[in-house]
């Protein structure tokens, strides 16, 4: 019997040795497969060369004329250029380029936010900026009761029933609500007395690409807007019945709405901030990055709106194409058409869309995934207009081989900006991209075992030797 026992005493313990051994291994392969994978995409994949000096490349702040926001950027304050800002890098940021931000000590520690909410202008605008975002969600609420279940209304015409044309109409109304109801307001009621907290947590949502939805919801705007006037005599007749005073039309504006209103209240609170002089500088460092995160969506917004107005765009599903990240214009020269035209490029995920501008029209015409292409920008050129330029070229695979092979290499395109600034700014935005793209691919060909099957083995190794 005593050498039963001690052999069973030894069977357990070598059975979890080698358990916690083997998730031990796992765990440095997973490391080893990181720096590998890290290595290998330095050198392959995605290549964008930026042939300029590294002092030639600064991080620059992009603001787009089209916007409305554009005229509206927060005061330069002395006191925020003392030093700089951990840089705010996100994977998923609305925009496609990193900004900096001014940092100095007193950044990292809480200050005494008593003396802002002393200010009435300063507490009206944050009562204003959460009594209206309450108001937003219950708006959308009553709009989804009202219009949300057309499918169920008994006599309702052939050009509005279907899950499809029910999904055409609204868009992406009920994502923006869950947004708004379940993460964006208790944030803001939570916080109303801690507007550092506040401004972090709402900030964050952008670097998180929580507000892309508003891009979805905006490429989708012109087919529910036709889908609403081929139905009007229709929707007027139910509205009425319903006894809706606004209509779906109302509805339907609140987003984008809401989304330029954002930013107009936060400078109307920095501005108050400077004027009243208040000593609060995490406060203020925490807005400042909030309504520039802010502006930047709205920018990327401004920009998908067109994306539907582009000629001959049914060969290409949106969806495989990936996340929008920004619109440019470009002259261009198509090298193997020997076509020059205006452009405007359009910058996915995972291609890149070139079309041309055709007074108030946009035609399509190429697109590369992002594997197969490489930009140069020729800084070495004696013209003192290549620093606006930007080479497309097109790699040409060897022998029919993958994506991964690296044959020569084609002149495709010539994209020449008006101002050098737009061409780094474009070329930042392409490396965004491809850290997206690389970090991706890195997930996929990583292996590691999730913590939850790890505790598993740890609580049935427990058991077993508890009770066996």
């Amino acid at each position: 019997m005593e050498l039963s026992i001690f052999a069973l005493n030894w069977f357990d313990v070598i059975s979890v040795a080698l358990t916690f051994l083997a998730i031990f291994l796992v765990q440095v392969f997973n490391v080893y497969l990181h720096i590998l994978d890290d290595k290998v995409d330095s050198g392959q994949s995605i290549d964008v060369v930026d042939k300029a000096p590294a002092k030639e490349r600064p991080i620059l702040e992009h603001h787009s004329p089209s916007s409305p926001l554009a005229s509206t950027s927060p005061p330069k304050s002395p006191t925020l250029a003392n030093g700089k800002l951990e840089k705010q890098i996100s994977l998923l940021d609305n925009d496609s380029h990193e900004d900096e931000d001014t940092l100095s000590l007193e950044n990292l520690f809480p200050c005494d936010q008593t003396e802002i909410y002393a200010s009435k202008k300063i507490s009206f605008i944050i009562d204003e900026l959460i009594q209206t975002e309450v108001n937003y969600v219950n708006n959308l609420k009553k709009g989804m009761v009202n219009y949300g279940h057309l499918k169920d209304v008994e006599d309702l015409p052939e050009g509005l029933s279907g899950e499809a044309k029910q999904k055409l109409l609204l868009g992406n109304v009920g994502e923006i609500l869950q947004l708004h109801e379940q993460e964006i307001l208790p944030l803001m009621l939570r916080n109303q007395r801690d507007l550092k907290g506040l401004f972090d947590e709402f900030a964050a949502h952008f670097e998180k690409n929580h507000f892309y939805c508003y891009v979805s919801f905006t490429m989708g705007k012109k087919a529910s807007m036709q889908l609403r006037q081929d139905n009007r005599l229709w929707l007027q007749s139910y509205q009425t019945s319903i006894k809706d005073k606004l209509g779906i039309d109302s509805f339907l504006v609140q987003p984008i709405q809401r989304l330029t209103r954002y930013p107009l209240l936060l400078q109307q609170f920095i501005s108050e901030f400077y004027k009243s002089g208040i000593s609060c500088k995490p406060v203020l460092t925490a807005v400042c990055k909030l309504e520039t995160r802010m502006r930047r969506a709205l920018d990327v917004v401004n920009q998908a709106e067109e994306i539907p107005n582009i000629e001959e765009l049914n060969e290409l599903d949106l969806l495989q194409l990936g996340n929008f990240r920004r619109s440019t214009e470009f002259d261009a020269q198509h090298y193997p058409t020997r076509k020059k035209y205006r452009s405007k490029v359009f910058l996915f995920d995972r291609s890149l869309v070139c079309t041309e501008v055709r007074k108030k029209r946009l035609a399509y015409r190429q697109h590369y995934n992002w594997e197969h292409v490489e930009l140069q920008r020729p800084l070495d050129s004696a013209s003192s207009n290549a620093n606006k330029i930007i080479n497309l070229l097109v790699k040409q695979q060897e022998g029919g081989s993958g994506s991964g092979s690296s044959g020569a290499k084609r002149e495709e395109y010539s994209f020449v900006a008006t101002e050098a600034a737009v061409v780094k700014q474009w070329l930042q935005a392409t490396h965004k991209i491809i850290e997206i793209a690389r970090n991706e691919h890195a997930r996929r060909n990583t292996f590691s075992l999730p913590m939850d099957l790890v505790l598993g083995v740890v609580i049935a190794i427990w058991l077993i030797w508890q009770y066996l």
